[in-house]
């Protein structure tokens, strides 16, 4: 006799998946997946995956330097790659925390692949710099 069982237990829960809706992205994110590692951290810290992606589609490009910021802008036009850093610490440790010191804090970056030649962007991945 066989019987179903309900493999869904207390420690392990579905997550819902998440749909941005917005009129004012900058770019196309194409698929979006994360790293294990990446997972994991941003658990571990609390942060949404979908509130950083949300951030990065929209131009909000987090803890680069001003030359990556530049890069960044100049990718909306050219089709190259977008990277944005996010510090997984609230604003006011990050604002504290000074910039030489800033890749000691919990961090991920979110990287759009580089438009293809017809102009498409295939996947947005969040990882850890160790996972790069």
């Amino acid at each position: 006799m066989t019987t179903n069982q309900d493999t869904h237990t207390d420690t392990v829960q579905a997550k819902p998946s998440v749909t941005i809706l917005t009129n004012a992205a900058k770019f196309k994110l194409g698929q979006c997946v994360a790293t294990p590692g990446a997972l994991a951290l941003l658990e571990k810290t609390g942060f949404s995956a979908a509130f950083l992606i949300n951030r990065h589609l929209h131009g909000d490009w987090g803890d680069v330097c001003k030359g990556d910021a530049e890069m960044n802008e100049i990718a909306l036009k050219d089709g190259s790659r977008i990277m944005s850093v996010y510090r997984l610490v609230t604003p006011e440790k990050l604002k504290t925390t000074p910039r030489s010191k800033r890749s000691e804090l919990p961090t991920v970056w979110a990287i759009t692949d580089a438009a293809d030649e017809h102009g498409v962007r295939h996947v947005t991945t969040v990882l850890r710099q160790e996972d790069y």
